[in-house]
């Protein structure tokens, strides 16, 4: 009896537990579902001069890259990318003036090593869309509190 009653006070304390985070809004899942709102249809490739105005990593395996200042893309990577969110820098290699679906990002971890990174798809993103959203969290996070 004394066995069961921990094994039901655990499974319950476990249960509760992954409820509460389950429940708790997550602010990168957000910004990731809003770069989501604003891509347009799946394509193939793009071209890439080898030029990157800047990128963000959205989550483990999502980036936005803007490879001009009216011109970015949602990429999806192939399972979770190590360090993605946490490297300095990428590489994207080119293959004949583009990137394709199936291409290869290099993140470069702080040892220095970089690892490969997969495509899995590619979606042009609304950049205009996205900078004025970024304006508003930026207007919304410098107003003082109401009260």
């Amino acid at each position: 009896m004394k066995r069961t009653l921990v094994g039901l006070s655990c499974t319950l304390a476990i249960g509760l537990s992954l409820g509460a985070c389950a429940s708790v809004p997550d602010k990168g899942n957000q910004e990731l579902q809003f770069y989501r709102a604003h891509a347009g249809a799946k394509v193939y490739s793009f071209n890439y001069l080898g030029h990157m105005d800047s990128w963000k990593a959205l989550d483990s395996s999502t980036i936005a890259l803007w490879t001009r200042p009216n011109e970015a893309w949602l990429i999806d990577l192939v399972g979770i990318c190590n360090n993605l969110e946490y490297t300095p820098a990428i590489g994207i290699p080119r293959n004949v003036g583009q990137v394709r679906t199936g291409s290869r990002i290099l993140v470069h971890d702080p040892s220095g090593i970089e690892n490969p990174c997969y495509i899995q798809s590619i979606r042009p993103l609304d950049a205009n869309a996205i900078r004025e959203g970024d304006k508003q969290k930026q207007g919304a996070a410098k107003s003082p509190p109401a009260g």
